[in-house]
């Protein structure tokens, strides 16, 4: 599967080795939000995410959404390449007294024993290369059940080059084909991130075919 090269990621750029533990170890990490992602909320309160699912969070850093997700009775896995990162999720799930899994790997070749209802997408997508999306995508569908839902928070953003990098809606409607994915009807809604001055994520469910 390929798809065209965004219009925000020039050639002779390459992210692919980006240091992010010595990004957490210095705490330069100014795609963390303060608190739980705002959209999340919605899909709780809206009743896309229910008791007992079994939720991905993939690269999922120094996010609060992990520990959250735990204590609303979803059974999470959260991964990241980060040591530091995935320790302080650990921490979390213990000082808060639940039960989740926090795993050190590559989070675009780790696979689940067993897919998964629900993978919830905050700053992965637009942290990688753009060349790494069509990993992306193959990790994304293999680790989710067919009509699990991907949980997708789309970087909108008009500057060249990254991370974050741009994930404009046709290159993810190209990225996540509708031979593999069901797209919702409704328009997205964005999700302005303070942390990225006001840059908005566009907030979807697109279900794995």
């Amino acid at each position: 599967m390929t798809t065209d090269r965004p219009a925000d990621a020039p050639p002779s750029e390459d992210r692919s080795s980006f240091d992010w533990e010595a990004r957490f170890q210095a705490d330069d990490a100014p795609w963390e939000r303060q608190g739980v992602h705002p959209a999340l909320i919605d899909w709780i309160d809206s009743g896309v995410l229910k008791l007992g699912q079994t939720v991905l969070t993939p690269g999922c850093g120094r996010s609060e959404e992990p520990v959250f997700l735990a204590q609303q009775g979803l059974s999470v896995i959260a991964t990241d390449i980060a040591p530091s990162a995935i320790a302080w999720q650990k921490a979390r799930f213990e000082s808060a007294g639940v039960s989740a899994q926090a795993i050190e790997t590559d989070a675009l070749a780790w696979r689940p024993d067993t897919p998964v209802d629900v993978l919830y997408e905050q700053t992965f997508l637009c942290a990688i290369h753009p060349r790494k999306r069509d990993a992306y995508e193959a990790m994304a569908h293999a680790c989710l059940k067919p009509g699990g839902l991907l949980l997708a928070l789309f970087m909108q953003k008009s500057e060249q080059g990254g991370p974050p990098y741009g994930c404009g809606l046709d290159a993810m409607r190209a990225l996540f084909a509708e031979d593999r994915w069901r797209w919702p009807e409704a328009e997205a809604r964005p999700y302005p991130h303070g942390g990225l001055n006001g840059k908005a994520e566009l907030g979807m469910v697109l279900t794995r075919i």
